[in-house]
């Protein structure tokens, strides 16, 4: 479905709003909401096929500012936080590969069939691995926050300890996605019935 620039627009702001309010994650939230950045960038892809150029930089900006305020906010150096070393600036790569799966699957998507239910389900568990992996892996190898001595076995069993808790946040928001944007698809086809009947 083609979108104009002003869907986009709308689009981008509605899903940096999301990343926004569940990265920092307010106290009247009372750390019941997970942060959805990761199914944002898989959504962003798909939504926003072919706007990579402004809107993954807008992305990944925004998450970069939302950390660095919440950490800086908390009192703390930014630069000496346990979450940023240099795997931090992993985060680019990894949320890239989301962006590239939900972009893959709006490319091969074959509008509201069960055969796109599959293709999404491929797309997010491929992107979400690859982001998993990187984001995950570059932590525990080069972050001074991992103790030493490290090995193939302890990543191991670290990436276990997080892979299911990951892989359903991500999924549940990807899953909302998909349901607002069935609706959306639903809607917009009343619409163009509705307006075609009127012109009869």
């Amino acid at each position: 479905m083609a979108k104009s620039l002003t869907q986009r627009i709308v689009i981008f702001l509605a899903l940096a709003a999301v990343m926004a309010v569940t990265r920092v994650h307010p106290s009247w939230l009372h750390h019941s909401v997970s942060d959805a950045s990761w199914g944002i960038f898989f959504l962003a892809g798909f939504w926003l096929r072919g706007s990579a150029r402004w809107a993954f930089p807008l992305l990944m900006l925004e998450a970069i500012a939302v950390d660095y305020v919440v950490i800086s906010g908390q009192g703390l150096d930014f630069w000496s936080h346990y979450c940023v070393s240099a795997a931090y600036w992993f985060l680019v790569p990894s949320y890239f590969s989301l962006w590239l799966g939900g972009s893959w699957l709006a490319k091969h998507q074959a509008g509201l069939r069960p055969q796109t239910l599959a293709l999404a389900a491929v797309a997010l568990v491929v992107s979400w691995a690859a982001c998993y992996l990187l984001s995950n892996g570059s932590f525990y190898w080069l972050s001074d926050s991992v103790p030493l001595p490290r090995s193939m076995a302890a990543w191991s069993a670290n990436l276990g300890d997080w892979y299911l808790a990951f892989l359903g946040t991500t999924a549940l928001y990807v899953a909302l996605g998909a349901v607002l944007h069935v609706l959306a698809v639903q809607v917009a086809r009343s619409l163009r019935g509705a307006d075609q009947a009127s012109a009869r």
